[in-house]
């Protein structure tokens, strides 16, 4: 069964265990900042009690600023990103915000392919953003309001 959830500050280890076993963006201590900051919130992916995808964004005014997004590797390239990021959209668009803003590295062509199937289109670079000096393409996706 597959389900998606707000998730909180109880489930900061599951947080860590599925970023270390995937991209390990952030520290446990930074896990726990990011469920403390105002306007973000934290969505798991699960499959009956499974956390499989996590997606961490912050609302600003009319915007939405997707900082984490992943997928467990077992479950990649079998629907579950594209459900879980569809759900997202919807979740956005009934909020009434007008756009979602992300960052993905340009040698992460998988994740970049991703997110064009969701029209999300580059509108700008960071230069040597990453720690192996690669650029981050920034990226718009424009929503229509309900």
């Amino acid at each position: 069964m597959i389900s998606i959830k707000q998730l909180n500050e109880r489930d900061i280890e599951l947080c860590c265990e599925l970023d270390s076993k995937t991209i390990s963006l952030w520290s446990k201590k930074q896990w726990a900042n990011e469920f403390k900051k105002d306007g973000t919130k934290i969505f798991g992916l699960l499959i009956k009690n499974l956390v499989i995808g996590i997606c961490v964004f912050q609302v600003v005014l009319d915007e939405a600023q997707i900082n984490y997004f992943v997928v467990n590797k077992k479950f990649r390239k079998k629907g579950f990103g594209s459900y879980f990021m569809s759900y997202l959209i919807k979740r956005f668009e009934k909020l009434n915000l007008r756009k979602l803003l992300l960052e993905v590295s340009e040698s992460n062509v998988t994740a970049d392919r991703f997110y064009s199937r969701f029209d999300f289109y580059n509108v700008g670079i960071r230069k040597n953003y990453y720690s192996d000096g690669s650029h981050a393409l920034l990226k718009e996706k424009k929503l229509t309001t309900k």
